[in-house]
This record gives structure tokens, C-alpha cells and sequence, in this order.
């Protein structure tokens, strides 16, 4: 891992969630409000619960081993495990769960999503040993 991939990585740890939270409400305001948020970037989990503007309840979105890799001419990104507290939103993030999808290529945020690629590279498989 490079020296930029360490810095941003430690970073994101040292960023309060709280933080996250009231950035988040201001530009969110009239729309959502986010009550809570964790991101684990060693575990790749982001999880968050906001409350639509007009709603009773708040949702509930649990997002887990996403990555961004390099395919040859454009980078993807991928979500391996994805849940929420709601039923319609969770039939829609299983539609959308193992599936690679393309980030468009723009030529002034290369080096960008380089470094994107390398701190959230695929995990490697682990391969088990059969006795």
C-alpha cells in the first residue's frame, strides 16, 4: 500500500462520525436527515440511518465488502453484501449487489481514482486447505 492509500486511510479513522453527521444534515437539509453513520474502511462497512423529511421512521442501510478495481480501460465498483431495515429498499439493493458497475472515465480525476482502486482494492479470496 502506498504512502498516499496509508494517509487517506488513516484519515478516514480519525474523521469524527459526528463530523460526517452535521456536514451531511447541512447539505441534506429539507430532504433527510442522517442520525447516524459509521464507516469501517478496514472492513469496508458503511452503515447509516437517516429519517426522510415527512417520514414517521427512519431507514436503515447497511452496506459491506464493497470495492473499486481496475477492469483494463475503466475502473468499477462493487457491492458484495448490501441490507436495509425496509423491504423496498432492500429488494432494490439486491438487484444491485454483485454487480460491477462502471464509474465513467474522466481524464482530470485519474490520479484520483488510482488511489481510490488501491485503498479500496478486492479483498483476495481466501483459499481454505482440504485435509
Amino acid at each position: 500500500m502506498s504512502f498516499k492509500s496509508s494517509l487517506v486511510k488513516l484519515i478516514i479513522k480519525l474523521t469524527p462520525d459526528i463530523l460526517i453527521v452535521w456536514v451531511a444534515n447541512i447539505i441534506l437539509k429539507g430532504i433527510a436527515e442522517l442520525n447516524e453513520f459509521s464507516f469501517d474502511v478496514d472492513e469496508r462497512r458503511v452503515y447509516l440511518r437517516t429519517q426522510l423529511y415527512g417520514e414517521e421512521g427512519s431507514i436503515e442501510v447497511c452496506l459491506e465488502d464493497f470495492a473499486v478495481f481496475h477492469d483494463g480501460d475503466s475502473y468499477r465498483f462493487i457491492i458484495h453484501h448490501a441490507r436495509s431495515d425496509r423491504p423496498w429498499l432492500h429488494n432494490l439493493l439486491s438487484h444491485i449487489i454483485g454487480k460491477a458497475w462502471k464509474i465513467p472515465a474522466l481524464p482530470q480525476f485519474a490520479a484520483q481514482m488510482e488511489l481510490v482502486a488501491e485503498l479500496f482494492k478486492a479483498k483476495p479470496v481466501a483459499l481454505e486447505q482440504v485435509d
